[in-house]
């Protein structure tokens, strides 16, 4: 196992250290410092993938995050992860990778049939192909589609590994480890303030890791090791290497994936954190992100073997690989030629540089000539030959204005292509940040214009191309940070004298014509490598009608994909922007959006996984329950008591027992969960006013009133009772499941409908127990724990409540009923739950209290007619549909649904409508969710008249009662309604809502 295309020395890899990998089962050697991507170039492996939509060989086209082909299936079994970069996985010993989309094998693959069809296989191809015959649809064409989809497979197997999450705040984060950003963690780490720096690569250095500089005395590496070795001194400094800044968000918050155990052998990994996701509040964010290599658009620039210039460079001067011995360089800029000078330095041959400028000249240049390497000014590569590696590149001079070029083709032949269109700034976080791009004509670029957020940039995505700008624009940077958040920067330090050459000098050329018209023939001149997408793609595009840069980004899927855009946005922006005849700022620029680059689910999940990925809330009563033998259900992230059986008793029994012990005697109930919102602020009435259907300005003090609370479109959204405190203080009980999105609908007002209100929310659903006293003995338990308290009809109505010592504690007392029997509602402080449960269950043992739990709840307001929010209702509710007209009120000038009670819509007669249902059969009791029809034997499709809600066996009753919404079913009662079932019908009868104690006689014991 040689690594033919290994220098005999340089880069920045241990070549004492080797590693032993496989790629598609084939055993390799490479070393430590490599990566995957690295190792396989120095082993001649440049075939890694297949293209997404024609299934074209495709190799290694860059060395970082900006890579679009070489996407691989890293590892097996449960650690499996697909469509990681080659060019981003670091090598360690037993590495095993495969390549992706390639059916039987990446060598011969069965889908490249597709290139057969490229005529066919368009932009949109598949919306426009196949629509006939329609049936054909689910049963062919989308599972085709779906299966020919996609690349890599997800792991079948329980992720094995460990995330973690960090939080974190500095005064300046800086996002980017090259020159730029070392220099600004320098001057912000001199000055005082917290800094953290944050790069993507194993180490830090950016740009100088894969250029030969002399900065001052030292090269190169000795500068990047003296920069990190003084900042890793400093206290207030954190280094993030293999760390990748993916999202920029509100209020200069960032999340970072660290890689932590990625780069180690399985062996080492275990036991240990593999990836951790900082979320990090910064004062200052210096953005040094660098700037990416264009590639050229010519006929058939996807063949392995085609790659960036800087990448080349890379490959040369950091890993030590020649990623061809015969390469051909194509350039429209100086900065190019230094790859073709390391190169032949290295050891490579470089047979022509291919500028399509017409005039060249230069220190670069001359560098190259003195080489004896032919430079072609004036020219361009129109095509290229090769199978599954390049082989040769047609050249032609260029015709200036031509769509074809006709003169003389010349034949070159290479087993590397090398390209650079120039450098396209990362500006992808700065546009996250809301930041707005600018284009810059000289340096044919977008630039970051004027931030959003507290920011600075600095370095190539400031436009600072050459080191000495780089570490100029990265200390002001950095200094500037630190002054806007409190701190001196120190001097300015000397610039040291910087050994580099001119890389001014771009001509900008976006597209090189074939000899035959773009689209013709079988050519594709490829502007997004990830995506399939041609030139071609985007000019049919335009032909049918799209020119908005959003659209053409959709409907070719250019800049779609992993990679985001990286290396085709701007090619593509440029291409349009010749179509439309529009300058390049006209057509504007699509958005980026996070994550920068991908994320692993495990990362995002960190350690909220099975038990931990969602808060298990309990009341402070919980542990009784417990102990005594209550079954649980989860509402919301709430255990509430489900039932509390017996033994030998099945769940109808012990349901049976609870609600006759409510109706009989008295029951007693943890309503710890239910949703508490404290209101405060002189506008609380008005608020409330507008909040609720009913009204609320005139509620006395020491009242309580229930209301419901609609969305824009005049739907239910939840219920609850609102007791008025004070004047200007109230508190409302919401749904258990529905408290945090009330609080957020609350607040969303308060901000941004309503700011001239003077109100605030704040939750205390967990500063207050509740246990819920109900039944016609409620009143003789409370007076023994309240013997003071006046519970006489007149003192204490329905609908109000009062202040007092119960068991010897402080609390409010409330008279309100889901159950139609007397109740009462007692609030204490949520430490003092358990305390007053077991002095109610003492003081009510001679009464035979009965704990009941959640479905014995649930039957017995279902007995009264009661809603739950969410049950009766499901989106498409209105009040009038649940029969509750009474609680809209006719007075109020406004309120949160009320101009959508007049819509038509709302006022239909056969709006789904809440009734009762009383089965023939008193026993049969109908499934939650069955459909409701009134013809019975109708033909398939039966056209459904509504569905059941809620439905129980009332003991109370002795039978079944259901609730549910019937189209126009106020007007049907009495009416046959049928519930097709599996293997039987059930016939009932739309009946009153209400089954029990209508006139509510008992609400007063």
């Amino acid at each position: 196992m040689t690594q033919a295309f290994r220098t005999t020395s340089g880069g920045r890899i241990d070549r004492k250290k080797a590693i032993t990998f496989t790629f598609n089962g084939k055993p390799y050697i490479g070393y430590e410092g490599d990566t995957l991507a690295s190792a396989l170039l120095a082993n001649g492996v440049h075939l890694l993938g297949r293209s997404f939509k024609y299934h074209r060989p495709r190799g290694i086209v860059a060395a970082g995050a900006e890579e679009p082909n070489s996407m691989v299936q890293l590892g097996e079994g449960a650690t499996t992860e697909p469509n990681i970069r080659a060019t981003q996985i670091s090598l360690y010993d037993g590495l095993t990778a495969s390549s992706v989309n390639v059916w039987p094998n990446v060598e011969f693959d069965i889908s490249a049939i597709n290139g057969l069809f490229a005529k066919i296989m368009t932009a949109g191809f598949y919306n426009k192909t196949f629509m006939w015959p329609r049936s054909m649809w689910m049963k062919l064409y989308e599972p085709v589609i779906r299966r020919a989809a996609g690349w890599g497979k997800a792991p079948t197997q329980q992720d094995p590994d460990i995330y973690d999450h960090m939080h974190l705040h500095v005064e300046v984060m800086i996002v980017g480890g090259g020159p730029a950003g070392l220099m600004a963690a320098l001057a912000a780490g001199r000055a005082g303030a917290r800094v953290l720096l944050v790069d993507e690569q194993s180490e830090f250095g950016g740009s100088l890791l894969s250029r030969k500089r002399q900065i001052g005395a030292k090269d190169e590496a000795g500068w990047i090791a003296e920069m990190v070795a003084e900042l890793e001194a400093m206290p207030d400094v954190t280094l993030l290497s293999r760390s990748t800044a993916f999202g920029y968000y509100d209020h200069n918050y960032l999340c970072v994936l660290e890689q932590k155990t990625d780069h180690l052998p399985a062996a080492e990994r275990v036991g240990k954190v593999r990836q951790r996701v900082w979320h990090v509040r910064a004062g200052q964010v210096v953005l040094a992100t660098g700037a990416h290599e264009r590639p050229l658009v010519f006929a058939d620039n996807d063949r392995p073997g085609i790659m960036l210039a800087g990448s080349v460079q890379t490959y040369v001067n950091r890993y030590g690989v020649l990623p061809g011995k015969k390469m051909a360089l194509f350039t429209n800029n100086d900065a190019a030629y230094e790859a073709a000078i390391d190169l032949q330095a290295a050891g490579g041959d470089v047979v022509a540089i291919i500028d399509c400028r017409s005039e060249v000249s230069g220190e670069l240049v001359d560098a190259a000539r003195a080489l004896d390497i032919e430079i072609l000014a004036g020219h361009a590569i129109t095509g290229t030959c090769g199978g599954k590696r390049v082989e040769s590149v047609e050249v032609r001079a260029i015709q200036k204005g031509a769509k074809v070029y006709t003169s003389a083709a010349r034949q070159i032949k290479c087993d590397l292509v090398a390209m650079s269109g120039g450098w396209s700034p990362v500006v992808h976080l700065f546009s996250q940040s809301q930041g707005q791009l600018e284009y810059d004509e000289e340096k044919a670029c977008f630039l970051p214009g004027t931030p959003r957020q507290a920011q600075q940039v600095a370095g190539a995505l400031a436009g600072e191309f050459t080191l000495k700008d780089c570490l100029a624009g990265g200390y002001k940077a950095g200094a500037d940070a630190a002054r806007a958040t409190g701190f001196t920067p120190k001097r300015k330090p000397a610039a040291p004298e910087i050994d580099e050459p001119d890389l001014s000098g771009i001509e900008p050329f976006w597209i090189v014509p074939g000899s035959r018209p773009i689209g013709e023939g079988m050519a594709k001149h490829f502007v997004d490598l990830q995506n399939d997408t041609t030139a071609a793609d985007i000019e049919l595009a335009v032909r049918e009608g799209f020119e908005s840069v959003e659209h053409i980004k959709r409907y070719t899927l250019t800049g779609f994909g992993t990679d985001q855009g990286k290396t085709s946005n701007i090619n593509a922006l440029a291409i349009l922007s010749g179509i439309l005849d529009k300058p390049i700022p006209k057509v504007g620029t699509t958005t980026f959006r996070p994550p920068y680059t991908p994320v692993s689910y495990g990362a995002l999940a960190g350690r909220n996984l099975g038990d931990w990925s969602d808060p298990v809330r309990v009341t402070s009563i919980h542990d009784w329950h417990v102990e005594n033998g209550a079954l649980f259900e989860n509402v919301g992230q709430w255990k509430r008591p489900w039932y509390f059986p017996k033994a030998g008793e099945t769940m109808q029994d012990a349901l049976n027992r609870e609600c006759l012990a409510v109706r009989s005697g008295v029951g007693v109930l943890d309503a710890s969960t239910l949703g508490k919102i404290d209101i405060r602020g002189p506008d609380a009435a008005e608020f409330l006013n507008r909040i609720y259907t009913n009204a609320w300005a005139k509620l006395g003090i020491g009242r309580v009133r229930y209301g419901l609370m609609c969305h824009e479109d005049g739907m239910v959204f939840d219920d609850g009772t609102t007791a008025r405190l004070a004047e200007d203080r109230f508190l409302m009980t919401t749904t258990t499941g529905g408290a945090a999105g009330v609080l957020d609908w609350l607040e969303e007002y308060l901000q941004t409908e309503w700011p001239e209100l003077k109100v605030y929310c704040n939750s205390v659903t967990e500063q207050w127990a509740t246990v819920s006293i109900a039944g016609p003995k409620a009143g003789a338990v409370l007076k023994k724990l309240a013997p003071d308290m006046d519970l006489s009809q007149e003192n204490f109505p329905f609908l109000s409540f009062k202040e007092g010592v119960v068991a010897g504690i402080d609390a409010r007392v409330f008279r309100i009923s889901f159950t139609g029997e007397l109740t009462y509602e007692i609030n204490v402080p949520w430490t003092c739950g358990r305390v007053l449960w077991e002095a109610v269950m003492e003081a009510g043992a001679e009464f035979d209290i009965t704990p009941y739990g959640t479905e014995s709840m649930h039957i017995l307001r279902a007995e009264k007619g009661f809603i739950i929010v969410g049950q009766e209702t499901d989106g498409t509710t209105t009040p009038q549909d649940l029969g509750m007209d009474w609680i809209v009120s006719k007075k109020k000038p406004d309120f949160i649904g009320k101009r959508s009670f007049t819509r038509s819509d709302t006022a239909r007669a056969d709006r789904k409508q809440l009734v009762g249902l009383l089965t023939d059969k008193p026993d049969d009791v109908l499934p939650e969710g069955a459909q409701l029809v009134f013809i019975p034997h109708s033909p398939k499709p039966m056209p459904m008249a509504g569905h059941v809600t809620s439905s129980y066996y009332s003991a109370t009753l002795g039978r079944s009662i259901a609730l549910a919404l019937v189209k126009g079913g106020h007007d049907r009662m009495g009416q046959k309604i049928f519930a097709p079932l599996e293997g039987k019908t059930v016939t009932a009868e739309i009946v009153d809502p209400v089954f029990y104690d209508k006139e509510g006689e008992r609400l007063n014991g």
